[in-house]
């Protein structure tokens, strides 16, 4: 093997050459809220610095990547408004875009690693792996692969293979302590013992990661890789190989590293993927908004001031930079990410608001009828809900009773709220509300009339007249909705109340 040359590390970010980043996830399963995380960082940093984030699929896993995960990665970005500028519905002067559809590139590159000598065949079994681990393990020493078929000779190699044996295909670790400068984590050395050779491609001739994603990444030119902190590992290894592809004429340079810290959920424990909250289907099932739930995911890990949590996307563009990063883990709080996300749905306009809700009106999430369904007063009632719904799924329960014949009554609100008192506190409300002007003011005062005759305040006084109005404690303003639903249906369902209490 060749004396390796030192790294030629990318361009600075200050000498003006735009960067090229990359997102290369793995088609398994639902897209997860740590995955967003990292193409969100990937794509403020690409579009901070006027540079070109490239969307790569590493699907090389045929027993795990399914063609549907593959679809739902697309839509997720395209939901969540991460745009890509390579990648699959895009091309671009890299194609292709998916591994599974690049592996004459990698088998052409594996060739030249081992005949250039910085990659070897090695015919060790699984059995004689382990074997000699436990060994090490029991004299104290590093386990890693101890480099048994590191210098076989032709004769040696021509033994293994008149045995039958199969050989998987590694790569050659430098002798030499490796130090490089993450962008989130400062300077990082790691010495040779920690890092031995590895493998880069299966017996059966199938490409590893280990290969495949710094080789896409040298021939799409990525000169900063954003990623996990679980990666953290392997990129001693992958500064090895680049150097080799450097060599080869493969590479033009070593992009800079940055290791994104781990997300946590509960107990303090890395967010999983089988953990409830991580899904990214989740938040759009309930209505979260793309900018809300980017907004909160740009938290973890990152903050564009001490004391302001809400912004835009265009804010966050301006002002992202990859230093700023936080090395330490983040945690994932659902109820802060609530807030930040009915913030978001507080600052749309109501024509905006009026139209996302709209998935949420119609079934399956509607209980109602479609053609009981009024254009006209969910026009009326929005700007109200717009400023009490903290995913766009809450507006169904919170409008329910405009569209239903019925309200639908709780047991338990209708049993908080119809306390001793309450038909006599609702047959005069009733009357009052009967003889008012009907609008919001008028029924207001009308309610706190009745109050007054049986001594109580309005807050008290209205609890019974909205359960029996709308089903619910609480809700949208009351009276604006009395208003809203009108004189006879209002009316009609205080009756109902008032028969219900004397049943």
């Amino acid at each position: 093997m060749a004396n390796a040359p030192s790294p030629k590390l990318s361009a600075p970010l200050d000498q003006g050459v735009p960067p090229r980043v990359r997102f290369c996830p793995s088609p398994t399963g639902n897209p997860h809220v740590g995955l967003v995380r990292t193409a969100l960082f990937n794509w403020a940093f690409a579009r901070h610095h006027q540079g070109t984030l490239v969307f790569r699929i590493e699907d090389t896993d045929a027993a795990r990547d399914s063609e549907e995960s593959y679809q739902q990665l697309l839509d997720s970005m395209r939901w969540l408004g991460l745009d890509w500028d390579e990648g699959p519905e895009v091309g671009g002067p890299h194609a292709p875009y998916r591994q599974s559809q690049r592996m004459d590139l990698y088998k052409d590159v594996a060739e030249k690693l081992l005949a250039a000598g910085y990659a070897y065949p090695c015919y060790c079994t699984t059995e004689e792996l382990d074997t000699r681990r436990d060994a090490a393990r029991a004299a104290g020493r590093p386990s890693g692969y101890d480099g048994h078929c590191r210098d076989l000779t032709a004769e040696q190699k021509a033994a293994y293979e008149a045995e039958g044996r199969s050989s998987i295909v590694r790569f050659r670790m430098p002798d030499e302590a490796i130090t490089f400068t993450d962008l989130v984590r400062g300077d990082i050395t790691v010495q040779p013992e920690n890092v031995p050779d590895y493998g880069i491609v299966r017996a059966n001739g199938a490409p590893l990661y280990t290969l495949v994603n710094p080789v896409d990444d040298a021939l799409m030119e990525i000169t900063h890789v954003l990623r996990g902190e679980d990666l953290l590992s392997s990129t001693p290894r992958q500064i090895a190989l680049y150097r080799a592809l450097i060599e080869l004429g493969i590479a033009k340079e070593t992009p800079a590293f940055g290791h994104l810290p781990y997300v946590m959920g509960e107990g303090n424990k890395k967010l999983s993927k089988r953990d409830p909250q991580a899904s990214l289907n989740l938040y759009r099932e309930r209505g979260f908004l793309p900018e809300g739930l980017l907004n909160y995911l740009s938290l973890l890990g990152w903050s564009i001031a001490e004391d302001r949590d809400i912004f835009s996307m265009d804010e966050l563009i301006a002002a992202f930079d990859i230093k700023d990063v936080n090395a330490n883990p983040a945690r994932f709080d659902l109820k802060k990410c609530e807030h930040i996300n009915a913030e978001h749905i507080r600052m749309l306009d109501v024509k905006a608001f009026t139209e996302a809700c709209g998935p949420w009106l119609k079934a399956p999430f509607a209980p109602w009828a479609p053609e009981a369904f009024d254009e006209d007063k969910w026009a009326e009632i929005a700007p109200y809900a717009q400023t009490r719904v903290t995913v766009l799924s809450d507006i169904t329960a919170n409008v329910d009773f405009l569209f239903l014949d019925e309200p639908v009554h709780d047991e338990a609100s209708w049993t908080k709220a119809m306390k001793e008192g309450s038909h006599a506190l609702l047959t005069t409300a009733r009357a009052n509300l009967a003889a008012a002007d009907w609008n919001a003011e008028a029924l207001k005062n009308a309610v706190l009339t009745a109050g007054e005759a049986h001594g109580l305040k309005l807050g008290k006084a209205q609890a019974p007249v909205r359960v029996a109005v709308t089903g619910r404690t609480i809700g949208l303003p009351l009276f604006e909705s009395l208003e809203i639903l009108g004189r006879d249906k209002s009316l009609a369902r205080v009756d109902a109340a008032l028969a219900k209490l004397t049943a």
